[in-house]
């Protein structure tokens, strides 16, 4: 379902940023002529009505705009989603009022990039946990003998631009890819040296490390489940026993995190590296003290080049949707 604008919304300019935006674009709005109002709103507050005199709210992923908020939300008619995933926004609910929603899809892309590898580097180095051995007064060099992502095979859940990146320059260091994706044409995958499969359990058996790059849906919700993680083999193709290991830098609740934490306790998953949790802040979550864990507060994005670019591509989007045209990343 497309939306198309009622020219009676044309030209208004009422701006709601409810989890932050880079000052540079907040800047550009006000410049433009527009009401920007920088402030979080508690989900009591959303459900008050407190966007219902906005004319385009921007969120990141903590503002949860569900069918009831918009329905809140009488004046609203546009939706933009400072990142990727969308599964904090009710789409259908949106486009049933009239909302465009978009997102800013390539512009946090080399940021998670090199998150995603910063956590495999770390897991395979033992980076986190030595430095939090350092801070304890432990000196554990013959304990924390690493191995190299060379030589090792990269399975690949997802390969859309962020896991396209993590194989290039995965490719470049001596790593093996392979891909799944039931969304993209086989063909792209041999033009980053990586090889496509026809289902994801093929990925688990065959990869000692695996990375997620896809959406949270009814369909990838514990992807990361038991069985797939029982399935990962922990010898090398170079004959190096490397372990297993599983970086998510996606979205939270992808990964069955208490099947991990079963796993990594009894020795039969190597490591995993989270950016995203099912529940965040994720404080609480025991994960957090397992020593073969490391995890970072969603930072994928947190950039200053990727917030500059967001912002900058947002704006972009709020322009040409209030000038009736249709943003070039519209959803629906």
């Amino acid at each position: 379902m497309f939306i198309t604008l009622s020219s009676t919304h044309l030209n208004v300019g009422r701006v709601a940023v409810t989890d932050g935006m880079d000052s540079v674009a907040v800047n550009r709005l006000i410049t433009a002529g527009y009401e920007v109002i920088e402030q979080h709103y508690t989900k009591d507050e959303l459900l008050s009505g407190a966007l219902s005199t906005f004319d385009a709210v921007v969120v990141r992923s903590a503002t949860k705009l569900t069918s009831e908020v918009i329905s809140k939300s009488d004046n609203l008619s546009f939706i933009g989603r400072a990142g990727v995933g969308v599964d904090n926004i009710d789409l259908p609910a949106a486009s049933s009022h009239g909302i465009v929603v978009c997102n800013t899809p390539q512009s946090s892309t080399n940021s998670v990039v090199e998150l995603t590898i910063g956590h495999l580097l770390s897991s395979c180095r033992h980076i986190a946990r030595g430095d939090r051995g350092l801070r304890a007064g432990l000196w554990e060099k013959k304990q924390l003998k690493g191995t190299e992502l060379s030589g090792k095979r990269l399975g690949l859940v997802g390969f859309g631009r962020i896991a396209q990146g993590v194989a290039t320059v995965a490719t470049a260091m001596g790593m093996e890819c392979h891909a799944y994706d039931p969304y993209l044409p086989s063909n792209i995958a041999s033009k980053f040296d990586c090889t496509m499969h026809d289902d994801v359990d093929s990925i688990f058996r065959l990869c000692t490390h695996i990375s997620i790059h896809c959406n949270l849906s009814e369909e990838t919700h514990h992807l990361v489940n038991r069985e797939r993680i029982a399935m990962m083999p922990t010898l090398a193709p170079n004959g190096v026993n490397c372990g297993n290991h599983i970086v998510n830098c996606a979205r939270g609740g992808i990964v069955d995190e208490g099947v991990v934490l079963d796993y990594l306790e009894s020795g039969d998953l190597t490591s995993a590296a989270l950016d995203v949790f099912e529940v965040e802040p994720a404080l609480d979550n025991p994960l957090i003290q397992h020593p073969n864990f490391h995890g970072t507060p969603h930072i994928g994005a947190a950039t200053l080049e990727a917030q500059a670019r967001i912002g900058d591509e947002m704006v972009t989007l709020i322009l040409d949707h209030f000038a009736g045209k249709r943003p070039h990343s519209a959803l629906n």
